[in-house]
């Protein structure tokens, strides 16, 4: 692949598009929306009460119909990126947003990184007076794509009850999430010398696996916003030990890399492992 970069795919008809866009609120409980559907699958948020510090943890559960996919942080050269948004009155706010491992999806021209099956991605909140009661109103817009890419937008208003009883479905479903995200480095699993060409178009990685093998991971690495790379010019594999060089093949006008971090995504196998990479 050349470069990924973030822009839309042909749209359906405004009209349609405006039906996509509607979402009407299905029933709900306390932490847990009604779903939310589309032709092309559907959506619900998902929240537990508020810890001593007042952070809520949640999901956006996303459940693609078959054949339809959902897309990544970075979404490759055709898809939508999540966007989650809440309303300032609610007293919350949205700290962070976390995503499982994708797939790196080829079909002729289309170049995808995304989700081809239900997906959950951990939310992370902050609430502002979490000793009283506190109602959730989030916007959620997603890329849902077959043939054609839909904008797919719901919004959610979701009461967030007291942490006096347990809310074993919300913690089973948030549970599953944590474990589908990539790992973090460790000593079996890293990074172990990242560096760029001379003339930028590339950038050499050296990296320790988990486990033996013969075949060459994914890598999928990601630069300035909306901009990713995965197309190898060279991989060797030796053992636990893989080296590669992953072609950079543009880069926004007068891009600075001094005192930037990328970061770079592995997938080996069942495991994958995701990691920050400094440049001086």
């Amino acid at each position: 692949m050349t470069i990924i970069f973030r822009r839309f795919r042909q749209f359906l008809h405004a009209a349609i598009c405006a039906a996509a866009l509607a979402g009407s609120l299905g029933p709900a409980r306390a932490e847990m929306s009604g779903w939310i559907d589309n032709v092309g699958g559907r959506m619900r948020l998902v929240a537990l009460p508020p810890g001593h510090d007042g952070t809520i943890h949640g999901a956006l559960q996303i459940e693609p119909k078959p054949g339809w996919i959902t897309y990544w942080r970075e979404p490759g050269n055709s898809g939508i990126p999540p966007q989650i948004t809440v309303a300032p009155e609610s007293g919350i706010t949205l700290t962070a947003i976390r995503y499982p491992v994708p797939k790196h999806l080829i079909d002729g021209t289309i170049d995808d990184i995304a989700y081809d099956g239900p997906v959950s991605l951990p939310l992370t909140f902050s609430a502002k007076g979490a000793s009283r009661p506190l109602e959730l109103k989030a916007s959620a817009f997603i890329g849902i794509c077959k043939d054609i890419c839909i904008p797919f937008q719901a919004e959610f208003t979701l009461p967030i009850g007291p942490a006096n009883q347990s809310r074993p479905e919300e913690e089973a479903i948030l549970k599953n999430a944590e474990a589908s995200l990539p790992e973090k480095p460790s000593s079996q699993f890293k990074v172990i010398s990242h560096k760029f060409s001379e003339d930028m178009k590339e950038l050499w990685l050296q990296v320790a696996l988990p486990d033996g093998g013969d075949t060459a991971p994914e890598v999928i690495l990601t630069g300035p916003n909306g901009y990713a790379f995965t197309r190898k010019l060279m991989s060797k594999r030796d053992g636990r030990i893989f080296s590669t060089s992953i072609a950079v093949d543009k880069l926004p006008k007068n891009h600075e890399i001094a005192r930037k971090s990328w970061s770079v995504l592995i997938i080996d196998g069942g495991r994958a492992m995701e990691t920050l990479l400094a440049f001086d």
